[in-house]
């Protein structure tokens, strides 16, 4: 009888970890995927990503090892307080995402199942939602102007005609002389009425004789290098 009910409770625990494994799994996976849909910058990390997953996995077989047992919990600290984790992460974003998958693999380590699940499910669309929105940027300008005109003529004029024409705000960065003072060269920092209107303002100042030089760099705020 007694070997019995051992062998049904050894089932019953068989499934629940399988299960706790299982939704860890899942739940970091589709963490892992907002990470990578909403990644901005220049140096991704495959292994970064593929850490989430893991962690999650791993976290949540230290919490089924644990258990409640008070004497487990502290021979396993102990023993990852061995390793050390050198690992330098240039983001904090990718800090609070790999926290993220570690918490819901504890979550679903000690079954709680509800929580790990609207735990991901909150975490996700606060990560989407702060993706789509422009919360957190300051940028102010959309990007650089440079050209460089003749001195001692109206071509600056007719340029700042076109500038209030075209952009919301324009701001003089730099003026210098170049060619031995035969030309000075011009630097603004501009506001596009629309962000599609780059083209249209470089085609603008074509146009206007004497104007030579004449490049514009996109300045994106939302891209971390």
């Amino acid at each position: 009888m007694q070997t019995l009910l051992s062998y049904g409770f050894e089932q019953i625990e068989w499934q629940i970890s399988l299960l706790s494994f299982t939704l860890a799994f899942v739940l970091s996976t589709i963490i892992a995927f907002i990470y990578e849909f909403t990644f901005r910058g220049l140096s991704y990390s495959r292994g970064l990503v593929q850490s989430m997953i893991l962690g999650s996995i791993v976290s949540c077989l230290l919490m089924i090892s644990i258990g409640d047992n008070i004497a487990r919990g502290i021979g396993i600290v102990g023993s990852l307080a061995i390793i050390r984790f050198r690992t330098n992460l240039r983001d904090p974003r990718d800090l609070i995402f790999i926290f993220a998958s570690l918490g819901i693999g504890v979550a679903a380590g000690v079954q709680s199942f509800t929580t790990a699940i609207i735990g991901a499910l909150v975490f996700c669309l606060a990560a989407l939602a702060l993706y789509l929105s422009p919360f957190g940027s300051r940028r102010k300008h959309d990007g650089l102007l440079r050209f460089q005109v003749p001195a001692g003529s109206e071509t600056i004029h007719n340029a700042t005609i076109i500038l209030k024409q075209l952009t919301r705000h324009f701001a003089l960065i730099t003026m210098r002389d170049v060619a031995q003072g035969d030309y000075y060269d011009y630097a603004y920092q501009v506001k596009l009425k629309k962000s599609q209107d780059n083209q249209l303002l470089i085609s603008e100042l074509e146009k206007i004789e004497g104007i030579r030089g004449l490049s514009y760099t996109n300045q994106e705020a939302t891209v971390e290098v």
